[in-house]
């Protein structure tokens, strides 16, 4: 029995099937075991060795799907047994290739860890499995007079354990904040196998804040079984708010502005015309397709407060060069509105098959600045961009258009995106604000950081990781990681090869 044949069979052990009725796609290991929750072949790897990115994929070892946290534990302590890295794996929503096997790993898909555990109003906290959705988590609370803030445009589709790996944000962190903000605790299984808790439902927590380095860590310190969220009330009253302008620069300049005014509202997102028009001819929400740039600006809170900061942003907006200032008149005029804003990425499919997506944040006094240097990087490089974006907290979000049979194509993208992270660092911003580094930013890592600030970053992962297994070759660059990154991304040989 080879090694791989030994690694399989101890996978399929630790994970057995449970069903009398699963009688079909079983797959049987040498010693006679035989599992359909350790899957090894080629669709399933092939599936599995990418993420959302535009990135090129990796190679996927076997791919497991715990049902438990012992489950998850247990293949950890497998792995390393066999000196094999882990990556753990959510929705695969994730745009900066974190999710990407590399060097054949066996890949830990927690998307069967889904369960809402536990509900407790009184001191509003919720513990949930990391592969409940998003916006079935808010659902579920919603009835009960709460709901989970943080709300990404994947929401849908994307989990809680994913927007803890990467601290995702959405247009609703402007008042809320990130994910971070939201998260108590953190049932954690360490590269070494052993489970812990981080953090903990008491305000003020002794010593290091693990729970804190460890949210937004892309799964390089470990893979969270189960999360402690803290719950947001429901506003007793909204206003959502539909500016129009002439120009992108005034409607980013109007965010400023509100800001300075001292209103932060709940949210406050821009789309430029060409993203608008894709918009409403997808969704039909009653964007205005003749206007450079819409803001879409929410307010909540109690009755009169609302009433006043939506009229004190109308306001703002007109004297920043608005042509039309829009108050929806429904709730559903307001869900039409925000379904347009959300599903915004998958409205330019009518016009080419292929974007890249950028995420980075700059201060929000240069938005303009920095939004006139992306057309003009996307112009140079014969590349269709739009642009909408979480312009309250500055997070850019321009998608690159483009097909990608087109020959030479992909070369000119990457030249673009290059620019404008590049751009966005110049003036004073950072390389990510809810998508995470993965693959994407590495090499912009010593551009953004100092070799001190790396090196105490990489300290800081072999601290949780000494062998360096989990999720390896991603974030840190080459020379500050302690993965062999070069050779993760060869393509390995042999079974998995």
């Amino acid at each position: 029995m080879t090694t791989d044949d030994q690694l399989l069979a101890e996978l399929r052990r630790a994970l057995p099937d449970h069903s009398p009725s699963k009688r079909f796609g079983r797959r049987r290991g040498s010693d006679g075991e035989t599992s359909t929750r350790v899957r090894t072949d080629g669709a399933e790897r092939a599936l599995l060795r990418r993420d959302a990115s535009v990135f090129e994929g990796g190679v996927a070892g076997p791919i497991c799907f715990p049902e438990t946290a012992a489950e998850v534990q247990r293949i950890v302590q497998i792995a390393a047994a066999h000196d094999r890295a882990v990556v753990p794996r959510g929705a695969g929503t994730g745009l900066a290739g974190g999710a990407i096997p590399l060097g054949a790993p066996i890949v830990i898909a927690l998307t069967k860890l889904n369960r809402i555990l536990e509900v407790d109003k009184v001191n509003r906290v919720a513990w949930v499995e990391p592969g409940v959705i998003n916006l079935d988590l808010s659902k579920f609370l919603r009835p009960q007079g709460y709901h989970f803030a943080p709300d990404p445009s994947s929401q849908q589709v994307c989990t809680i354990g994913g927007n803890l790996a990467n601290n995702s944000g959405g247009p609703h962190c402007l008042a809320y904040g990130v994910t971070d903000a939201h998260i108590l605790a953190i049932e954690v299984v360490l590269p070494s196998g052993e489970l812990v808790m981080l953090g903990g439902l008491e305000p003020e927590q002794d010593g290091l804040d693990l729970r804190g380095a460890f949210v937004g860590s892309e799964g390089t310190l470990g893979i969270a079984t189960r999360i402690a969220v803290r719950l947001t009330k429901n506003p007793p009253a909204v206003r959502t708010l539909l500016l129009s302008f002439a120009q992108v620069s005034d409607a980013a300049n109007t965010v400023s502005a509100v800001i300075a005014a001292g209103i932060v509202p709940a949210a406050m997102e821009v789309m430029d015309q060409r993203i608008t028009i894709a918009v409403e001819n997808y969704v039909h929400a009653g964007y205005p397709t003749d206007a450079a740039a819409v803001l879409l600006a929410e307010v909540e809170g109690l009755e009169g407060g609302v009433e006043i900061d939506a009229t004190r942003i109308g306001e703002i907006g007109r004297a920043h060069g608005a042509t039309d200032v829009r108050q929806a008149a429904s709730d559903n005029e307001r869900a039409l509105l925000w379904k347009g804003r959300k599903t915004a990425f998958g409205a330019i499919a009518q016009i080419k098959p292929d974007y890249y997506l950028h995420d980075t944040v700059v201060p929000r006094a240069k938005l303009a600045e920095v939004l006139s240097k992306v057309y003009e990087i996307a112009d140079r490089h014969e590349l269709l961009v739009m642009n909408v974006f979480h312009a309250g907290d500055g997070n850019l979000h321009p998608l690159l258009i483009f097909d990608g049979r087109e020959p030479g194509v992909l070369e000119r993208v990457h030249h673009a995106g290059a620019e404008i992270v590049r751009a966005s660092l110049a003036a004073g911003g950072v390389l990510s604000g809810e998508h995470g580094i993965g693959v994407e930013k590495q090499e912009y890592m010593s551009e953004a950081f100092s070799d001190d600030d790396l090196d105490h970053q990489n300290r800081l992962r072999q601290s949780f990781d000494p062998t360096c297994r989990s999720n390896p070759g991603k974030v840190l660059p080459i020379g500050h990681s302690c993965a062999d990154i070069q050779a993760l991304r060869a393509v390995p040989t042999g079974v998995w090869g």
